[in-house]
């Protein structure tokens, strides 16, 4: 039987990633070292090698974390089947809007550390060069000419990325409603009154009254 001292000494690795996730977003890569870690999670350092070869290797998956999380929900939504170029920017909007598909303190830290790092730095350029690839791509999918269609897709990063940048505290709700008026502006056409209902429905879920 595994005595008290190897359970703890074995916990799980999401444990450690979930630790490291924390410390992460709020004190930045320089904060997630394996002793504090350990401190904070009331484990051994020694528990840490069951999972990670080394610091470097818990570095990545957090990266790696990025990457599934931000990235490919952002060319998963622009990829996402819709009737109209309004339609289409809603399922993207959602994104900035529903943090359990976009997770803006984790996009800022990477950012935030690329700037230390031109590894990270290179990989992030090239993240951030599919993501507007792909909204670029919504845009030409539904006629928008290719010069249009690539500041269109720029000012729609640069305007949501400024709002997790600042950050901007709005109740969920006021977020989509005002996620509507930008679709506006960015489509270049008001969405249908369905369209503007099917988007807020999404995100009334859980909000009081």
């Amino acid at each position: 039987m595994k005595t008290a001292l190897q359970r703890r000494a074995r916990a799980t690795r999401s444990i450690w990633l979930d630790a490291a996730y924390d410390l992460f977003v709020q004190d930045g890569i320089e904060a997630v070292k394996i002793m504090p870690l350990a401190k904070k999670l009331n484990l051994t350092r020694t528990g840490f090698y069951w999972h990670f070869k080394d610091l470097a290797e818990l570095h990545d998956a957090l990266v790696d974390i990025w990457q599934a999380r931000n990235t490919g929900i952002i060319l998963e939504r622009c990829s996402a089947p819709a009737d109209s170029l309004c339609s289409a920017l809603f399922n993207l909007t959602d994104c900035w809007i529903d943090p359990d598909l976009f997770d803006a303190p984790l996009d800022l830290a990477i950012h935030n550390w690329a700037r230390n790092d031109s590894k990270l730095q290179k990989l992030v350029e090239a993240s951030d060069a599919d993501r507007l690839e792909a909204v670029r791509a919504v845009f030409l999918r539904f006629g928008v000419t290719p010069d249009a269609a690539h500041y269109r897709a720029l000012t729609t990063i640069l305007t949501q990325s400024g709002y997790y940048s600042k950050p901007i505290i709005e109740a969920r709700l006021d977020r989509a409603l005002a996620g509507c008026h930008y679709v506006e502006v960015f489509a270049g056409e008001p969405p249908t009154q369905q369209e503007i209902d099917d988007f807020l429905s999404r995100h009334r879920e859980g909000v009081p009254g």
